[in-house]
C-alpha cells in the first residue's frame, strides 16, 4: 500500500533496514497482544484482584517464553538488510530484552523475595487479594531503544524490518506463549491451594527468567558485555541465527502445537538462507558493476584533470602546485587499494557458486562478499571526499535528502 501510494504521487517508497551516516534505516514496530474470544485484551493490568492474577499470569509466559526462545524471536525477523540495521542508528541491538517500565519491575522483584508491595498509593499487593496500581503507559515506554517493550496494555516488538511480514513474529509469539501457558495450566489445574500455586509459580518464573528484564540502554558495548553474563544470545548475523530453527526444542515446540513440521522448517530455513545469499550476491554484483564503470572512471577522469593543472603550473616556472601534487598522491595511494579490492571480490565472486549448500553460501556470503564490499566502499568513500563534486557519478546525501 505504502509503495502503491507514493508511486501514485510520482514518488518512491524504499523499505531498506540499511542505516547510513546517521541516516536511520527503515523498520517497523509490531504491536502484539492478546484477547479472549470476546475481546477483553489479556495484558489490561485490571482494576479488580481476579484480572490482577489473570494479568500477571500471561506477563509471566511471556517473559518465560522470551527468555526461552530468544532465537526464534531473533530469527524471525532476521534478513541480509536488518543485519545492518540491528544496533545502528535508532535500531536495537539484535539481543533479545524486555523492558518492563518501573513499575512492573519493582512488583515482579516484590513478588520474587515474597516481601510486600507498597505502591505510590501505599495499596499492599498480594497477588489474587487486593488491586494493582494504575499502570501509566508512559512509563512502560520511555525505553526506545529495547526490542521488546511492555507499553500499557501490549508489547512492542521493535527488531521487525520494513520490509518483513509480520506474519513470522507474530506465529513464533504466539506459540511460545501457548507453550508457557500449557505448563502453567499442568501445574494450577491441579493445585489444591489455588492462590498459594500461583504466587509460588510466578515466583518461580520471576527468579528463573529475570534475566531477560533489562531496562537499560541497550545500544551500550556495556549491555553487551552485561548480557554476555547472563547468558542472552546475541545472534548478530543471518546466517547465525536461521540455523536455530532446527534445535531440537525448536522443532519439538512447533510440532507439539500442530504449527510446523520438520520438514516445513527446513524448508522454511532453506528458502530464508537463500534469500540471504541471493541478496548479498546481487549486492555484491552491483558493488562491482558500480566500481568498475562509474567509480574507477571518474576517479581516472579527476586523475586527469589534477595532472593537467599541475602541468599548466609548471609551465609557468614558478608557480607551486603544492595542493594538487598532494591530491594525486593521496587519490593515487587509495587508488591502488580500491583496485586490490576490486580483484578480491570479482575473485570471490567467481568462488561464490562453488560454495555448496544454501548454508554454504550464505555463510561465504557473510564471511567473504560483505567484507570484501565494506573494504571496497571504505576506499571509496575516501576517493570520494578528495574529488570534485562535478566528477562524482553518484548523488551526494546532500543531493537526495536536501536537492543541492
Amino acid at each position: 500500500m505504502m509503495r502503491t501510494v507514493a508511486n501514485k504521487y510520482d514518488m518512491v517508497c524504499l523499505l531498506h533496514e540499511k542505516p547510513f551516516k546517521a541516516v536511520s534505516g527503515s523498520g517497523k514496530h509490531n504491536n502484539w497482544s492478546l484477547s479472549t474470544d470476546s475481546g477483553e485484551n489479556l495484558f489490561e493490568p485490571g482494576e479488580t484482584p481476579a484480572k490482577n492474577a489473570r494479568f500477571l499470569l500471561f506477563l509471566m509466559a511471556v517473559i518465560k517464553g522470551v527468555d526461552e526462545y530468544q532465537d526464534l524471536l531473533r530469527l524471525s525477523i532476521a534478513s541480509a538488510g536488518n543485519d545492518h540495521r540491528l544496533g545502528a542508528t535508532e535500531a536495537p541491538p539484535a539481543i533479545i530484552s524486555i523492558y518492563l517500565g518501573e513499575e512492573l519491575e519493582e512488583i515482579l522483584k516484590a513478588l520474587e523475595s515474597g516481601a510486600t508491595y507498597y505502591a505510590k498509593e501505599k495499596s499492599v499487593l498480594k497477588t489474587g487479594v487486593s488491586v494493582l496500581p494504575p499502570i501509566p503507559k508512559d512509563s512502560t515506554d520511555r525505553n526506545r531503544t529495547s526490542p521488546f517493550a511492555f507499553t500499557g496494555n501490549k508489547f512492542e516488538f521493535r527488531m521487525v524490518g520494513a520490509p518483513t511480514n509480520i506474519a513470522c513474529p507474530n506465529f513464533i509469539l504466539n506459540t511460545i506463549v501457548a507453550e508457557e501457558l500449557c505448563g502453567f495450566a499442568d501445574v494450577l489445574e491441579k493445585a489444591e491451594d489455588f492462590d498459594g500455586a500461583l504466587n509460588e509459580l510466578l515466583r518461580k518464573t520471576v527468579k528463573e527468567h529475570k534475566r531477560i528484564i533489562f531496562s537499560g540502554n541497550n545500544y551500550t558495548a556495556e549491555w553487551e558485555e552485561e548480557a554476555k553474563k547472563r547468558g542472552l544470545s546475541n545472534l548478530k548475523s543471518t546466517v547465525d541465527a536461521l540455523p536455530k530453527y532446527m534445535d531440537d526444542k525448536n522443532v519439538s515446540l512447533f510440532e507439539k502445537h500442530g504449527v510446523l513440521s520438520k520438514s516445513e522448517m527446513h524448508s522454511r530455513m532453506e528458502i530464508l538462507l537463500e534469500n540471504y545469499a541471493n541478496t548479498v550476491h546481487i549486492e555484491a554484483i552491483t558493488a562491482l558493476d558500480m566500481a568498475r564503470k562509474e567509480i574507477v572512471p571518474s576517479i581516472i577522469k579527476y586523475e586527469n584533470f589534477i595532472l593537467k593543472e599541475i602541468k599548466e603550473k609548471a609551465k609557468h616556472g614558478k608557480l607551486k602546485a603544492t595542493l594538487e601534487e598532494g591530491i594525486i598522491k593521496k587519490i593515487s595511494s587509495l587508488s591502488e587499494k580500491f583496485a586490490e579490492y576490486l580483484d578480491k571480490l570479482e575473485l570471490d565472486l567467481e568462488d561464490y557458486d562453488r560454495s555448496g549448500s544454501a548454508l554454504d553460501k550464505a555463510k561465504f556470503c557473510k564471511d567473504k562478499l560483505l567484507a570484501d564490499m565494506e573494504d571496497l566502499r571504505k576506499y571509496a568513500d575516501q576517493m570520494e571526499l578528495l574529488t570534485g563534486k562535478e566528477f562524482s557519478p553518484f548523488p551526494s546525501y546532500e543531493d537526495i535528502l536536501y536537492g543541492i
